[in-house]
């Protein structure tokens, strides 16, 4: 597989989101390695706000998620935005959803969203891996750090 444009939590799990729920860990497991669309704010109801696609990685913490832009102008903005830092937050839409009370124990994801902000406080951008203009791709061992 070619090396991702970024990288980053999809979702986190055992962090109680902005809806009141708290995903689970493995809650998504059957989709470790699975393709899904990359979509811009959660609008996947039209085609152009699809800028790509993500694989996601089941963790003991949470799902992450391998993301590649695809070549349309609205994905190369989103390119941009992500590469300078300017979006951060990742969040996911999912259905089939199995609950105990708020807890989600089971699901479906169906996209990954770059977002402003995420209902996952743990769902964000961790590295990026876009190459410059210059050709200069960032080394293998530099990450955004957060705190």
């Amino acid at each position: 597989m070619e090396a991702a444009d970024f990288s980053g939590y999809a979702s986190k799990a055992g962090l109680r989101c902005s809806d009141g729920r708290t995903i689970l860990a493995h809650a998504f497991k059957q989709q470790d390695g699975t393709k899904v669309p990359l979509v811009w704010q959660h609008m996947h109801n039209d085609a152009s706000n699809v800028l790509g696609h993500a694989y996601l990685e089941n963790r003991e913490d949470g799902v992450y998620a391998y993301g590649f832009f695809n070549d349309e102008a609205q994905a190369q903005v989103a390119k941009g935005l992500v590469k300078h830092g300017d979006i951060e937050a990742l969040s996911i839409y999912a259905n089939k959803l199995v609950q105990k009370g708020a807890d989600v124990l089971h699901g479906s994801i169906k996209e990954v969203s770059l977002v402003l902000a995420g209902a996952n406080p743990g769902a964000f951008i961790d590295n990026v891996n876009i190459s410059h203009s210059d050709g200069f791709t960032p080394l293998e061992d530099e990450a955004i750090i957060y705190t």
